[in-house]
């Protein structure tokens, strides 16, 4: 009996590389079809970060920086991503694609953000760190109540 010999993956090239007429979605995996980033405010006081938190309670989401701004990232495929990782609509697909080119995609892995944040625990973690506090307030626990005497 014969087994199938499994096909391998295209080998990836560079940008430089590529073939009059090849495209660089011929060899991506679709990172710009497993997510989307919305720019979100600057947080800059305590109750900020507390909404940033709820937004990350929320699922597949995290946090990240470039330079000084803010962007709250969902990770979820698009709904039309096929298997090849080609676009099921693509006469269709909607503007925000349409704009999208690969000139500076995702495809050279080459880019690393400011800062990064994928749980609602390390947002609170840094928020403790950078915010600041009211008046008076210490950077200590609170002193815990007292042991009741027992007699």
């Amino acid at each position: 009996m014969a087994t199938a010999t499994p096909t391998l993956p295209k080998k990836k090239p560079k940008r430089e590389e590529l073939k009059e007429g090849e495209v660089l979605c011929e060899y991506c995996t679709a990172k710009c079809c497993h997510y989307f980033a919305m720019p979100i405010e600057v947080p800059d006081e305590k109750q900020d970060f507390e909404f940033i938190r709820w937004y990350m309670i929320h699922g597949e989401v995290s946090i990240f920086c470039e330079e000084d701004d803010w962007y709250l990232m969902v990770h979820n495929v698009c709904d039309h991503l096929q298997p090849d990782n080609r676009c099921g609509i693509y006469e269709t697909r909607p503007q925000i694609c349409r704009d999208y080119t690969t000139d500076e995609c995702e495809y050279d892995d080459e880019w690393t953000y400011d800062r990064y944040w994928e749980t609602p625990e390390q947002i609170a973690e840094y928020a403790e760190a950078v915010a600041p506090r009211k008046r008076g307030q210490s950077i200590r626990s609170p002193e815990p109540a007292l042991l009741p005497v027992i007699g």
